[in-house]
This record gives structure tokens, sequence and C-alpha cells, in this order.
């Protein structure tokens, strides 16, 4: 049940009142008795979550946890290795290299 902050346009009284969402908005001020009340927009209108566990992912096991770190570690192991055989050329004529020569394509002669 959440917490709702009321004003009393008529003699500025302020409060705040803790009742269901399904009750009807307060219209008559406790203090001076005049149904002028207005509900105030606030942190205390909206639904507040307490506790663990609302999503299962969340909160992740330790077995989760332990996997995931060795499945990163596995990838980047992985990527060591690529990097490394990203710098070999491709071939002796080959441009990526960074030097190479780039390969010529002929042109068929047509008569």
């Amino acid at each position: 049940m959440p917490t709702y902050d009321y004003r009393c346009k008529a003699c500025k009284h302020e409060f705040e009142l803790f009742q269901s969402m399904k009750d009807k908005t307060k219209r008559k001020c406790p203090k001076c008795g005049k149904n002028t009340l207005e509900r105030l927009i606030g942190a205390g209108g909206a639904i507040l979550f307490k506790g663990s566990g609302f999503y299962e992912t969340d909160y992740r096991s330790d077995s989760y946890k332990n996997s995931a770190k060795a499945e990163k570690k596995s990838k980047d192991t992985g990527k060591d290795s690529k990097k490394s055989d990203s710098k070999k050329p491709c071939g002796p004529n080959c441009a990526c290299a960074g030097g190479g020569v780039k390969p010529t394509v002929e042109k068929k002669k047509t008569k």
C-alpha cells in the first residue's frame, strides 16, 4: 500500500496518508474540515518493490557466475590466438599484410 501526499487548498495543511490503491482520493481536510484536499504528485504515489528475486536474472547463483567467468576466460584466450593469426599474410602477393604486392586483374580482350 502506497503513501500519498495531500494538501488542503484552503488552509495549506500538508500531510501523508497511507492508503490502498483501491481507496478513493480523500477530499475532506482533517484540520479545517473543508472539502478542498488535493492529492500531490510525488515519490510516495509509486509502487516500491522491496526484496530479492523479482526477476530470475537479477540475482544469479554462484554456479552461474563461475561458469560465466570460465566462459569469458576461454573467449579471451581465443581472441589472443586469432589476433596473432591475423597478422600473417594470406600469401606472397597479398596486400592485407601491408607492404605486399596488390594482385592485378587482367582484363579479357574482346574481339
